[in-house]
């Protein structure tokens, strides 16, 4: 038993003088002491060849060195980590970040924007209002009874629900908001999604964005209107752009007119939006019907006003060259990438 206890001793004492310095030793120290076929597993194997009257006291020694060799071993592990988290706090922040992708602004939202910005020079304030609209405010309000052939001319989505409720088809539903409230004179903008049951293609799709525009006072007159258009259509295409306005009708305004302008994609040679005439319509206008300002509580006698509406997705191909509606909607990144640093 002497030889058992000399060999404790002695190993005692190696691990005692040994210095671990790298992972490697220290799992090879793992793998030599406290491993399945380690030397504590050896030592312990001994204890069948011990007398009776002194296992107890050869395993308490036993014991006590196994714990010694674990303890060492948890001590090596625990320096190691704290090496790590040295090696951690001593990263160099100084180095240049990864990179990461900067996004950019919607040409749509870029084409609003600019839009907003024109009509807020000469006095127009911007007010928005519910996509999910009733029919009174959507049609009947804006001289459109529920027999009114006009309804023809949009294809209009009712909610199931209720079928007084609809997507909204312009945002004229906001100017019957604004009127109703009676705070005059009225001069805003009614920028945002309308909804129509459109087939899409390069020219037309079944969501798209509007700006509408709303002016009531005493003495408004179409001329009025046309000198406001005019002001518009320069600060946005440029000085050289042709106009002009054509009789139409809209059962919300009268006279009525709608507005054309150069189609600058194809110099007014011919192009797929133009449908090759030279000239791409931009907006419906006219002066407010008297039965709409009756409708929502304005004296048609004492006050007047004109209105217009305009798509925002035509007027975005116009300013960018765009030849077809569907690229605005189809979140090409390799599209939308052209327009980074466009403010």
């Amino acid at each position: 038993m002497q030889e058992l206890a000399d060999k404790i001793a002695s190993l005692h004492k190696e691990i005692e003088n040994i210095a671990l310095q790298n992972e490697e030793q220290v799992e090879n120290y793992r793998i030599r002491f406290l491993g399945s076929k380690g030397l504590v597993k050896q030592l312990m194997s001994e204890m069948k060849h011990v007398s009776s009257d002194l296992k107890k006291d050869f395993g308490a020694r036993l014991n006590e060195f196994k714990q010694f060799a674990e303890a060492k071993y948890e001590e090596y592990k625990e320096a190691k980590g704290e090496s790590v988290k040295t090696k951690e706090v001593r990263t160099d922040f100084s180095l240049p970040g990864y990179p990461s992708a900067v996004g950019s602004r919607h040409p749509i939202q870029l084409t609003m924007n600019k839009m907003i910005g024109i009509f807020e020079k000469i006095g127009f304030t911007v007010t928005e209002g519910p996509e999910i609209e009733d029919d009174w405010h959507n049609f009947t309000a804006l001289n459109l009874p529920e027999d009114h052939p006009a309804r023809d001319m949009q294809d209009t989505f009712y909610i199931s629900k209720n079928p007084d409720w609809l997507l909204r088809t312009h945002t004229s539903s906001v100017q019957v908001r604004v009127m109703k409230e009676g705070k005059l004179p009225i001069r805003q903008i009614f920028p945002g999604r309308v909804y129509r049951n459109e087939t899409i293609s390069a020219r037309a799709h079944c969501v798209f964005h509007q700006i509408e525009g709303l002016y009531i006072d005493e003495k408004v007159s179409f001329a009025d209107l046309k000198q406001t258009l005019y002001y518009f259509v320069k600060e946005m295409f440029g000085a050289e752009v042709k106009v002009r306005f054509r009789p139409s009708y809209f059962p919300f305004t009268e006279p009525s007119a709608e507005m054309d302008v150069s189609c600058f994609i194809c110099d007014s040679k011919g192009c797929n939006v133009c449908k090759h005439t030279g000239w791409v319509e931009i907006l419906g206008c006219g002066m407010v019907h008297p039965n709409v300002l009756t409708n929502c509580g304005i004296d048609p006698e004492k006050y007047t006003g004109f209105a217009w509406g305009m798509g925002v997705e035509r007027t975005t191909m116009m300013q960018y060259g765009i030849k077809d509606i569907r690229l605005l909607s189809e979140n090409d990144t390799r599209f939308l990438a052209q327009f980074k640093g466009v403010v």
